[in-house]
């Protein structure tokens, strides 16, 4: 494999805000890339995705096509099908047409296939065994189909596993984490890391364009943090706001569940994965992420949101 800019990136679920935000990432490189879509191309079928990589002659494929579901993952309980296909079955088929055509690629992968902290106490890493799966459940069906998809990659040629974990940005989007933090009525106290979204994507594209060894990356922002915490640098962000005198756009109280069983009694389908995660391998590969409080409060500071806009659902 040859490190340096890639003369052209296929990229396969370009719409979705994972995707969005690769299409924004390789734009303002100026790298060359073709979003394909599912109407387009049929990238579902080997045969239809390995002639048309036979055509583009690509150097590099991204996959961040996928099904997580809206408004959250339990989506995946109703549409198993969907989810089935999207997340476990795909990745497989992806790597026989990239394996065929000698390409190198990407695939968008989950930390949600884990839960908690390894027994050791610390994060996991990209040796440990899923625990949030169909093998070792309870789990919810999107996890476990996302380790399915990350079990047909294993021993894959020229392979990139990028697990992202919630990712957060400083738009007004439902999927950024931050905003459904403000959204919800009531949250979950819960220990996880998580990944901004611009950072993650400019990680992937470098394990490819440094040359690092191809293999499973996890790609989030140093340091685990609590629920609670997020609250309390959105107060501190409006208050920061008000203190200026500029009109406080975030929400004030917050209430949370007084347990994980009252949370899956009151709104939950799907257990939830909450878990830690070990970036050393990422940061050894010499790609750096910014420490999670530090990104957090610069993506609350930097949102910009419209008058009268409501966070509450």
């Amino acid at each position: 494999m040859t490190s340096g800019h890639a003369k052209k990136v296929l990229l396969l679920g370009g719409s979705g805000y994972v995707g969005t935000a690769f299409q924004t990432y390789l734009d303002g490189r100026g790298i060359p890339f073709r979003n394909i879509s599912r109407a387009e191309v049929n990238y579902a079928d080997k045969a239809t995705l390995s002639s048309f990589i036979a055509t583009e002659r690509p150097s590099f494929l991204i996959n961040a096509a996928g099904y997580t579901g809206k408004p959250n993952v339990d989506a995946c309980e109703l549409h198993k099908a969907d989810a089935l296909q999207g997340n476990g079955v795909l990745p497989g088929v992806i790597r026989e047409a990239c394996e065929e055509k000698g390409l190198p690629w990407g695939h968008v992968s989950s930390g949600c296939i884990f839960s908690g902290r390894h027994y050791s106490g610390r994060g996991f890493n990209e040796d440990d065994e899923p625990n949030f799966s169909f093998r070792r459940g309870p789990c919810s069906f999107y996890s476990g189909t996302k380790a399915l998809g990350e079990e047909l990659l294993q021993g894959a040629e020229n392979c990139y596993i990028w697990r992202l974990r919630i990712p957060f940005d400083e738009s007004v989007s439902p999927r950024n984490y931050l905003v459904k933090v403000m959204a919800y009525a009531r949250l979950l106290e819960a220990e996880n890391s998580i990944s901004h979204l611009d950072e993650y994507v400019r990680a992937c594209f470098e394990t490819y364009e440094k040359g690092a060894e191809p293999g499973i990356y996890n790609v989030t922002q140093p340091g685990p943090i609590y629920t609670s915490q997020v609250v309390q640098w959105i107060r501190e962000e409006g208050e920061r706001r008000k203190s200026e005198g500029k009109p406080n756009p975030f929400p004030e109280d917050f209430d949370f569940f007084s347990s994980e069983l009252e949370f899956m009694k009151v709104a939950a389908i799907a257990p939830r994965s909450n878990c830690v995660m070990d970036g050393d391998k990422l940061a050894k590969a010499g790609i750096t992420m910014t420490p999670v409080e530090e990104a957090v409060k610069k993506s609350l500071r930097s949102m910009q949101v419209a008058e009268g806009h409501t966070f509450r659902r």
